[in-house]
């Protein structure tokens, strides 16, 4: 099945009211639970950077780890977990980021990267770019790059994918929602 937003979106399931009132959560869980789309997804991405110039596949913690993974086995390349804080059991380094909900703590292992490594980072969607923003900050601390992010959706509305391109780095998502669209 080649890549189709309308295709893309009918996985997707809006879910009102989640995580608190006012939030129109977007489900990708239909779209694992479909090999066609999942399989979908996956192509796209491995076309998009099968040829592109990076080291290492970063996946954020926890549904950036479902195609973050894939996308790098699909590819032969390492893959770099940034966990949620305290999920890591060897050395980290951390930063602390806005959520649309409060703060976190993004961790890595200290030893996951070296200087001159180029890195293309994964997340399930962008929304106001904090995870993706502190995931970039802690590549530059290992002396790596950042050659991209890469979602599945861009929530544009909530300004993430602007601040990430405005640090440099530049954004890709399959598709992207207004904040009202169901």
């Amino acid at each position: 099945m080649p890549y189709d937003d309308l295709t893309l979106k009918s996985y997707i399931r809006p879910v009102v009211d989640f995580p608190k009132a006012g939030v129109i959560f977007r489900d990708i869980t239909p779209l694992f639970q479909s090999p066609r789309a999942m399989r979908m997804v996956v192509d796209a991405f491995v076309q998009r950077y099968i040829d592109a110039d990076f080291s290492h596949i970063g996946a954020m913690d926890a549904r950036g780890f479902l195609v973050g993974s894939v996308v790098a086995y699909a590819l032969n390349k390492p893959l770099v977990l940034f966990r949620k804080q305290g999920k890591l059991p060897a050395d980290v380094i951390s930063e602390a980021y806005q959520t649309e909900y409060g703060e976190a703590k993004l961790e890595v292992h200290s030893d996951s990267l070296c200087e001159g490594d180029k890195v293309l980072i994964f997340d399930d969607l962008i929304a106001t770019g904090g995870t993706l923003l502190a995931a970039a900050q802690l590549v530059r601390r290992m002396r790596a790059s950042v050659v991209e992010a890469a979602a599945i959706i861009d929530l544009p509305e909530l300004g993430g994918s602007q601040k990430l391109q405005d640090s440099g780095i530049p954004t890709f998502a399959l598709t992207c929602y207004s904040l009202t669209e169901q």
